[in-house]
């Protein structure tokens, strides 16, 4: 396919136009005259330079790839429709739709734009990590790191200490149950040719702790209401866990909160104020 970059260009301005700062989560300042979101804004949201993304605008530059497009789509809040047109003028092949695609809905992404002061999270059916609010970056750390098969938690709850050590000693038992227990249901569920299966394969290959879990062939395990975190900086905490399902596509988002009052909720309010800690 060949890059349309007269279409590509005026879709994206198009775009930008029509989203407001309260639409992404930004704020809008007393002096603004700008119809739509701001070249900077957008790049901001892309995770691209203020240069690159103009240079599209004004039909200029190299071809962009396919994972730059990707980024453009979740940041200018498109649709699935709306996803595969931008990636058809670029010159590219959509991704596919469904349950491997780490496209999130517009709806869902607002939602978690008005989020900000709370840990919340978008993670697809496997545990990646699509989003994360500032908040939940300082809980968690940057979960949105990761590449390969390291992306989804379940990998990691078996391979990386680091992982284990944001939850409380007591509850690893139950969480590496959990774990085996929602891939089992994942595997059966996607086929043996899914990347459920391939999870599985290697986790097998790597963990006997896995392979002690998986053999137990339970399923249907859910999560605790209420998960017990342990964050270097702040200490315990207990936080209730609610979760809203995209179900074209699979995506949770997981909203973190504490009891007003608590010593969890202090902690947390401490927490907002410290902000995310650079990686040690």
């Amino acid at each position: 396919m060949v890059i349309d970059r007269t279409g590509l260009a005026e879709f994206l301005r198009r775009r930008r136009e029509a989203l407001q700062p309260e639409d992404v989560g930004l704020p809008r300042g007393p002096r603004r005259r700008t119809s739509g979101l701001r070249r900077e804004e957008v790049a901001s949201l892309c995770h691209m330079s203020t240069d690159y993304y103009a240079r599209l605008e004004r039909e200029r530059g190299p071809q962009p790839s396919e994972r730059m497009i990707a980024s453009i789509a979740l940041g200018l809040h498109l649709s699935l429709d709306e996803r595969d047109h931008l990636f058809r003028l670029a010159g590219h092949t959509p991704p596919p739709r469904g349950t491997a695609s780490d496209h999130i809905s517009p709806g869902m992404l607002r939602i978690l734009d008005r989020l900000r002061d709370t840990p919340a999270k978008i993670v697809t059916e496997l545990g990646e990590t699509l989003r994360q609010t500032p908040l939940a970056v300082a809980l968690t750390g940057d979960l949105t790191v990761y590449e390969g098969l390291a992306r989804s938690i379940a990998y990691r709850w078996f391979t990386d200490p680091a992982t284990r050590a944001l939850y409380a000693p007591a509850d690893h038992p139950f969480l590496t149950r959990m774990f085996a227990s929602g891939l089992r249901a994942l595997v059966t569920l996607r086929g043996p040719r899914s990347r459920a299966a391939r999870l599985a394969d290697l986790l097998l290959a790597q963990s006997e702790e896995f392979r002690e879990a998986w053999q137990a062939h339970e399923v249907g395990i859910r999560p605790n209401e209420v998960k017990r975190f342990v964050h270097p900086e702040v200490g315990a905490m207990e936080l209730a866990c609610q979760t809203l399902l995209d179900p074209d596509q699979s995506h949770q988002l997981i909203v973190y909160t504490a009891i007003p009052g608590s010593e969890s909720y202090e902690r947390l309010h401490l927490l907002s104020v410290i902000g995310p800690q650079p990686p040690r």
